[in-house]
């Protein structure tokens, strides 16, 4: 897990980036590849898996539920027990600053006769579970959780899952891919059908890879446009091989970085291109961004493409409330292109932003601020007033930007520094290794072509 030791970096201005690289492989998809693995019956083999420590701990809980996961050079090989097959983990289940696991795990474990307490770091220990408690706790599962002042409910948990568990129709009240595959993965081992009714399209990768393993399910549009997605309990998934592609949550900070850094021309090998993910090079395109979609291809079900970056002038815009489920986790280095335009951008619909990593909201205000960018925050969104393409000024105000233990945060103002007028330091880069290990040494490599 990241280290307990903050790890300052000053990141400095750059001359123009250029080369063809690779980011790290998707994370969303990480997640799923092994825990579905996990489930099926014989060995499933992953390439491209990310290495950070987010689906590391992942991984860690899996084997601890019974799972035998080995890696050997860049393959991982996962021996599944089957939908049912889960044991009894032995000890606590602790999940770093992962999100994501914790959620995934609790819908898995939800539909299991077992039990297991949740614990994470400081960070994850005050982000909501209600969204997640509520649905599973209609299927059976009893889950006891820790009750912060303000009425929400944190880790440390403990759930205690039903066997059979009670099939649902459940309405999601926010858009949130993390809610609805905590539903399916409890879903598989629940007699009957599990439907799922999803207002807003969020990131589709559970469902997709669902179908891969062998499982039922159906997606169907109602009269109001609603996705309706039902999963025939009680599975049995097969094995599959899973290529997994660049996450393009990562490649979104070398993208800004090369649009804003003058002369800057680069490639970003092997993205995945999900419409459900790509929000971000949209708005980006809105602004004037050049940016071009090579090579694409389709690999194990998701859109794939090379993406070609060069230097633009941006001007600002308003971006859609519609469009944020698309790019909830970009809209940090989003900032960072704003202040970099031309006019004002505005953003709005962003409540989910404040209960992520940190209040990436709050955050992103006060680093910005910091480097004389004039912005006004909102209760759900930022108007950004952009310095015209012409170099932030240095911090002024705090000598240190603050990324409050959330790696996107961190990797966002290090992208901002390469177009400050002296650098900036942020005060620790040690979250990074959560989403992308080797983001610096990749930055270092861009800048050296």
């Amino acid at each position: 897990m990241t280290s307990n030791t903050p790890q300052p970096v000053t990141f400095k201005p750059s001359g123009p980036l250029g080369g063809k690289i690779s980011v790290p492989g998707d994370k969303s998809i990480s997640h799923r590849a092994l825990i579905l693995s996990a489930l099926a019956i014989g060995k499933s083999r992953i390439t491209g898996l990310l290495e950070g420590e987010d689906v590391l701990a992942t991984a860690d809980a899996l084997r601890a539920m019974g799972a035998k996961i080995e890696k050997k050079d860049d393959v991982w090989t996962v021996h599944g027990v089957g939908v049912g097959g889960l044991m009894q983990p032995a000890n606590v289940l602790d999940m770093g600053n992962s999100g994501t696991s914790t959620r995934l795990l609790m819908g898995l474990i939800a539909s299991h006769g077992i039990s297991a307490t949740f614990t994470g770091d400081a960070s994850l220990s005050k982000r909501p579970m209600g969204r997640v408690i509520d649905p599973l706790s209609d299927m059976g599962a009893d889950i006891q959780a820790r009750e912060t002042s303000d009425h929400k409910s944190c880790l440390p948990l403990t759930v205690r899952g039903l066997c059979p568990a009670i099939p649902i129709e459940y309405r999601l009240p926010v858009a949130s891919a993390q809610v609805k595959s905590a539903i399916l993965l409890a879903g598989l081992n629940t007699p009957g059908i599990t439907r799922i009714v999803e207002p807003v399209l969020t990131r589709d990768h559970s469902e997709t890879m669902l179908r891969g393993f062998g499982a039922e399910l159906n997606v169907e549009t109602d009269a109001e446009g609603c996705r309706i997605i039902s999963l025939t309990g009680e599975a049995e998934l097969q094995p599959q091989k899973i290529k997994v592609p660049g996450d393009p949550s990562s490649a979104a900070f070398m993208v800004v970085a090369a649009l804003i850094v003058p002369g800057s021309d680069i490639v970003i090998e092997n993205v995945g291109i999900n419409p459900t993910r790509a929000g971000l090079f949209e708005v980006l395109q809105d602004m004037g961004g050049d940016i071009s979609f090579k090579r694409k291809r389709t690999v194990g079900g998701e859109p794939v493409a090379d993406i070609h970056v060069r230097h633009s002038p941006l001007t600002g815009i308003d971006v859609p409330a519609a469009i944020a489920p698309s790019m909830i986790d970009e809209f940090p280095v989003l900032f960072v292109a704003a202040a970099m335009a031309s006019g004002t951008t505005t953003t709005r619909g962003l409540h989910e932003l404040r209960v992520k990593e940190s209040d990436r909201l709050s955050q992103m205000a006060k680093g910005l601020e910091a480097l004389s960018v004039k912005l006004d925050e909102k209760d759900d969104g930022l108007t950004i007033e952009g310095s015209g393409g012409k170099p932030l000024p240095g911090a002024r105000t705090k000598p240190v930007i603050e990324t409050a233990l959330d790696h996107r945060i961190a990797m966002s103002f290090a992208v901002a520094g390469l177009v400050t007028k002296s650098g900036l330091a942020i005060d620790d880069i040690t979250p990074v290794q959560t989403s992308f290990p080797g983001f610096q040494d990749l930055m270092q490599t861009l800048a050296s072509k």
